[in-house]
């Protein structure tokens, strides 16, 4: 049996994504052609991979147990065609360190396997140093938190926060709050202050740490309290708005800034972007935490 590579491409991106709409817009291709292709390949293989109706697109038992050896051959097939060409390219990506969690090393990885002639080489920083860097010209594309003095970027995913602390960690009334930082520059931290200042509740920063590491490991030793995305928490601490009447914090979204305009980069943006949207936990699902081994999702 011999497989047609578009239409495993068109599968893993239908899978992937969820979607036939957004499978056809991450492949620079249409609804219509995406549906033929996938269509073509369950005829060839004489199983039904997806399971579409108006209201869902999943996999199939048969697609799920499909999908990880069609991603091996895709990416031996890239691999086979990035061998042609000698010539290798850099791509120079900046991840802000509040965005940045579990899924960094399946994007990089990812990156790494769909064209293996790319050099990537990551800056982690907080986003206005990044978006400083992007606009220098010293970054082709970065994954930051959308500012509120620019609209340019691809939206990759919502992104909100909540207050965090240890069960046990005190508070009064009147009192400033116990706040940990990981640098003065970093924008978010703005945002929190901010809105601490808004409804009068004083604060102090009793910890200024040197990446996001540090300040998760400090909230969870119950030192201070700090501001995180819902997306990952520190290990061992409760949301505490509530308890202590916090004021909310405004929502902002992810996006990916890029220069590149050439079809191979092009087609790693598009990498990039699914595989985050992909590792980003569902509304139902668990939320994933902190680990030693992974980036943490940097506090205020």
């Amino acid at each position: 049996m011999t497989l047609d590579v578009d239409a495993v491409r068109a599968f893993v991106t239908v899978a992937d994504l969820r979607s036939f709409t957004r499978a056809a817009e991450a492949l620079g291709s249409t609804q219509g052609a995406i549906s033929v292709k996938l269509k073509r390949l369950e005829d060839r293989i004489g199983e039904r991979l997806i399971e579409r109706t108006p209201r869902l697109v999943r996999l199939s038992a048969r697609g799920a147990v499909f999908l990880e050896p069609a991603r091996e051959l895709l990416a031996a097939h890239d691999r086979a065609v990035a061998s042609l060409t000698a010539v290798r390219r850099h791509f120079r990506l900046g991840i802000a360190t509040h965005v940045g969690g579990a899924e960094v090393p399946t994007l990089l990885a990812r990156l790494s396997a769909h064209d293996p002639a790319l050099t990537i080489e990551v800056r982690l920083d907080d986003t206005r140093e990044l978006l400083a860097a992007f606009d220098r010209g010293d970054l082709d594309a970065a994954i930051v938190r959308r500012g509120d003095d620019r609209r340019d970027g691809e939206v990759l995913a919502p992104e909100h926060f909540g207050w965090y602390a240890t069960p046990d960690f005190v508070y009064r009334a009147g009192e400033p709050l116990r706040l940990a930082a990981s640098s003065p520059s970093c924008s978010i931290r703005d945002v929190v202050t901010g809105a601490l200042d808004a409804v009068g509740i004083p604060w102090t920063q009793v910890f200024l740490g040197c990446g996001s590491f540090a300040v998760a490991e400090a909230v969870s030793a119950g030192l201070a309290a700090g501001a995180f995305s819902s997306r990952l928490v520190p290990p061992g601490t409760i949301e505490i708005s509530r308890k202590f009447g916090l004021p909310p914090l405004p929502a902002s979204e992810i996006v990916l800034l890029s220069t590149l305009s050439d079809t191979q980069s092009r087609d790693a943006l598009r990498t990039l972007a699914m595989a985050f949207r992909e590792h980003r936990p569902t509304a139902s699902g668990a939320r994933p935490r902190f680990r030693n081994s992974q980036m943490a999702d940097s506090p205020i």
